[in-house]
This record gives structure tokens, C-alpha cells and sequence, in this order.
């Protein structure tokens, strides 16, 4: 059985409950919302069981996917973590006929792989075999679903392994998740959104076998199951997946509509946790999603300003290639979750209310001001001064190869075709591309400026001087920059503008927290 603990749970962009300040800042309240903000577009309902084939000619692998609507919003108050728990234990910790060392000894010899993440709206159970042993494996992964084990002692082991997770790595080992969760937590208070896919520590401590068996009935039913089948399948081996699940609920609780989130704008938290760097996480909660209009040229703009790992962002370019200052500074125009260890987006993150998101990789701490400063200046930039034509039109053909590549596994394959159904968006990727072939850099800007407000950003740090931070980020002094090694003379004038970029943060918007209190 493969399964990472560091990409399924890590990965996740998750909150915590409020945390201590270390001092008695007061914070401005946010500007109230309306009594009764619009409820977002709903993602598509769908039928029960809904069947998606797509057979890959001269594959002889067979790829199953199982995306249910239940997701980290499902969790009960004071239980946060359960849906993730729950699909964890039903996935390693042993079946009807199987437990679970039996589970893996016997997935071991058929090479077979099985799999689950859960998200806030979705939870996908995956699995991938040869053709020859699927008589074997069919049983057995549906098993996993319809029939589980649900075994005290593995619940205990998952249990402490997602306690881990949040105590430990999270909190001292990962900078850059910590900086993500806590923005989660600053755009989504009160909200559905808020806690971690992963639980809190006091939700999972709370957690019992039976909150978990009442959990797989109310939320792992044939309701809110899509079924998905792909490579070496027919229309009569997707109606056999589908006949194998007989043994799943047919109906449990509706999915839960999930609400306007809070207007959070130009708030500031600062995590103080024993680092040498800073890390930021920057962003808003928005409604453009990729059923929008403007999406496909959102999309273009942002990947022309920070691609995920890809040295043709603007900000990668600016600041880790030219200027030396980290591993990487990157743009999202939704929640962007990376497939494993590449750098390709994990499907089945759909959402009702998306996110738009910088990310501050680590910098040296002496240099955390001048590369926040650089993020909005070179925003400003793609927001309002002429795009270089040659750099436009490498994120064009880049953005038009890459949609291409991920799609090329059977697995991918399946993820975006079942996201085009919660979504709505019949050949989201093909229309993504005819909009980037005919796109211009006006045509972008202006989609940017309709959608995009730099005055709603909101910012996160994770740093070991949190007060001396605090004041260099309110203080509005310059903030020069040193570099070890000589750079260009162009570099060098266009830092001092840089270095006197305006900053939004007010020490009324600014609080600081503990790591240690993050997703307590």
C-alpha cells in the first residue's frame, strides 16, 4: 500500500483555532458584511454513482478512482480531522475479510496501488492494477469503501500519526505549510473552510471509533459518490466497479452548502517560530472559479507571474534567479495542491469559494521585508505596465504544453474529467488553451484588474523575530537590500524603487501568534 503522510496530509492547505497573541495588539475589526452575504455558486449536483470511462487503447493498467462529496467541511465542531481520519482508516486499516497487514500482504505481490486525500469538498480513494490481477483487486478495493474493518487498534495508529503531523512536523519542522495554514485560518474564520484537512490536536484527541462509523454512513454513500475508471476498461467493466460498491449506504446526510466566506482584507498575522529564514503566504478568498469567464485569461496572468517552479515566472525570475533571495516565489489563481513531488496541480481540489495565493518561499530573515516589497512591485507591474512581448509569449506556450501534460496519466486523466463535472466546465483544458492562443497582454491585464485588488491581500509570516518584523513591516522606511555577490547594475536601480515600495500593513491589522498554538 503506498501513502505519503507528508504529500496527503502536509500538503493540505488547513486552519487552526484561534491562537494567543503574544501581546495585547488590537486588531481592527474587518469592515462588517452584509447580514445575509449571497451563498456562492453551489458546485454541480449530480446523480448518484455518476460513471465516467475512459478507456486508454494499448494500456494494460487499470486505474480506478473513487471522488466522494464529503471533505474536511463535514467534520463536526470539536471533531475537526474526522473525514480525513475516517478515509484513512478505510483505506489502510484493513477490510471485511482483510486486515490490515493481510491488506497489504495481499496488494503487495499484485503491484497494486491504492491510495486516498481528502480536501475540503472532496475525498478521492484511487487505485491501480494490472489487468491480469484486477479479478483480485476489484474485491478488494471495493471492500475498502463498502466494507471496512474499522479496527480500534489501526484507528489509534492513524490517530497518533495525524497528531504528528500537526505537533511536529507542521509546527517545527515546515515553514512554508505553517505560513499556508495560518492563512487558511485569517481568510476562512468561522467558516467551513477554516480547521485543517488533517484535524486540530484537540478535534483529533476527541475522535472515537464510533464518531468515525457514524462518519462512513453519513458521508460515504452512494449520493455523493462519482465513480471513475481508466486505461485497459470498457463501459462494461465501469458497470462492474459500480456493482461492486453495492454495499455502500445509499443515502446519508446532504452534502452541506457552504456559506459566503468572511470579507478578510489587509490583515496581517506574523507566526513566531525558532527559524533563521521568513516565509510568507499572501492572498484572498474569491469567487472566480474556473466556471467564470475570466478564468482561462486569470489563469494565463498569473502563471505569466509566478508558475509554479518554473523559471519564466515573473517572480522566480525576479527574485530567487536575479536577485539570489530563495528557492522560489510563486502565483495560484486557485487552490493549488502539487501531485506528489512534481509540480503538476492535484485534481479534485474543487471548491465552492476558491483562493488566490502568493507564495514567499523562505528568504534569509534580513531580507523578509525587501522580498515582500518585491512581490507587490513586480504585482504592481504585471498589473499595470506593458508585458514584455517575449516573456508573454513564453508563458503562452508554456501554459498551452503543460495543460497538456497533466493529463497524460490515466489517474489525471480521470481527476480532470470528474472535475469537469463538479465544476460544470465541459473541456475545461481545451478551453482554457483556445483562450491563451488568441490572448493578448491587454487582454489579460484587463481580466487581472477586474478581479484581482492588491488592497485585498492578506499577509502571513512565519519568522523567529516576530516583534522586529512587525515594526520594519509598519514602520515605512526603506528597506535596502545586500547582496553577497555582485549583481547587474539594472538590478541594483531597480531596487531602489523596490526597496521603497508601499506597504499596506498597519500594526491595528497586525497580530502575532505562537507556531505552537497553530492548529491546537
Amino acid at each position: 500500500m503506498r501513502w505519503s503522510p507528508a504529500l496527503v496530509l502536509l500538503a493540505a492547505c488547513a486552519t487552526t483555532q484561534p491562537a494567543a497573541r503574544l501581546e495585547p495588539t488590537p486588531v481592527k475589526p474587518v469592515e462588517a458584511a452584509p447580514a445575509t452575504p449571497p451563498l456562492p455558486k453551489p458546485l454541480a449536483s449530480l446523480p448518484p454513482l455518476k460513471l465516467v470511462v475512459l478507456p486508454t487503447p494499448g494500456t494494460p493498467i487499470v486505474s480506478l478512482r473513487l471522488v466522494f462529496r464529503a471533505g474536511a467541511v463535514d467534520d463536526p465542531k470539536g471533531k475537526e480531522g474526522l473525514t480525513a481520519l475516517t478515509t484513512r482508516l478505510l483505506v489502510e486499516g484493513g477490510t471485511k475479510t482483510l486486515s490490515a497487514a493481510e491488506l497489504n500482504d495481499a496488494l503487495f505481490p499484485m503491484a497494486a496501488e491504492l491510495e486516498s486525500d481528502t480536501d475540503k469538498e472532496l475525498t478521492v480513494v484511487a487505485g491501480r492494477v494490472h489487468r491480469e490481477r484486477l479479478e483480485r483487486f476489484l474485491p478488494i478495493f471495493a471492500e475498502t469503501v463498502a466494507a471496512p474493518r474499522l479496527d480500534a487498534k489501526e484507528l489509534e495508529r492513524l490517530k497518533t500519526e495525524q497528531l504528528n503531523v500537526v505537533r511536529n512536523r507542521l509546527r517545527s519542522e515546515n515553514d512554508e505549510e505553517l505560513g499556508k495554514v495560518t492563512l487558511d485560518a485569517l481568510l476562512y474564520d468561522g467558516h467551513p473552510y477554516r480547521h485543517a484537512n488533517v484535524g486540530t490536536e484537540s478535534g483529533l484527541l476527541a475522535i472515537t471509533l464510533d464518531d468515525v462509523r457514524h462518519q462512513w454512513r453519513r458521508c460515504f454513500t452512494k449520493a455523493r459518490l462519482i465513480v471513475g475508471v481508466a486505461g485497459a476498461v470498457d463501459d462494461a467493466l465501469g458497470t462492474r466497479v459500480v456493482s461492486a460498491l453495492g454495499g455502500l449506504a445509499a443515502e446519508g446526510d446532504l452534502p452541506l452548502v457552504i456559506p459566503a466566506p468572511p470579507e478578510v482584507k489587509n490583515q496581517t498575522v506574523i507566526v513566531r517560530r525558532d527559524t533563521k529564514s521568513t516565509a510568507g503566504s499572501f492572498g484572498f478568498s474569491w469567487r472566480t472559479r474556473r466556471d467564470d469567464p475570466d478564468f482561462p485569461l486569470v489563469f494565463l496572468g498569473l502563471s505569466y507571474l509566478g508558475e509554479h517552479r518554473q523559471e519564466h515566472g515573473v517572480l522566480f525570475r525576479e527574485l530567487r534567479d536575479r536577485r539570489g533571495l530563495n528557492y522560489g516565489t510563486y502565483a495560484y489563481a486557485e487552490h493549488y495542491r502539487q501531485d506528489g513531488w512534481s509540480s503538476i496541480p492535484r485534481p479534485n481540489i474543487a471548491r465552492t469559494v476558491q483562493d488566490l495565493t502568493l507564495w514567499l518561499r523562505p528568504v534569509e530573515a534580513k531580507d523578509g521585508v525587501f522580498a515582500t516589497r518585491g512581490v507587490l512591485y513586480f504585482l504592481d507591474e504585471t498589473l499595470n505596465r506593458p508585458l514584455p512581448a517575449e516573456r508573454f509569449e513564453t508563458a503562452k506556450g508554456f501554459l498551452t504544453g503543460a495543460t497538456r501534460i497533466w493529463t497524460l496519466t490515466d489517474q489525471r486523466r480521470l481527476g480532470w474529467a470528474i472535475d469537469e463535472l463538479v465544476y460544470g466546465t465541459p473541456g475545461h483544458l481545451d478551453r482554457v488553451r483556445a483562450a491563451i492562443a488568441t490572448a493578448t497582454a491587454e487582454d489579460v491585464q484587463r481580466a487581472l484588474k477586474r478581479v484581482l485588488d492588491p488592497a485585498a491581500l492578506n499577509f502571513v509570516f512565519v519568522t523567529k523575530d516576530a516583534e522586529g518584523l512587525r515594526d520594519a513591516l509598519t514602520s515605512g522606511a526603506p528597506s535596502p537590500i545586500s547582496y553577497a555577490t555582485p549583481r547587474p547594475a539594472e538590478v541594483l536601480e531597480q531596487d531602489k524603487a523596490v526597496e521603497r515600495q508601499p506597504l499596506p500593513m498597519t500594526k491595528d491589522r497586525l497580530r502575532l501568534i505562537e507556531a505552537k498554538d497553530v492548529m491546537r
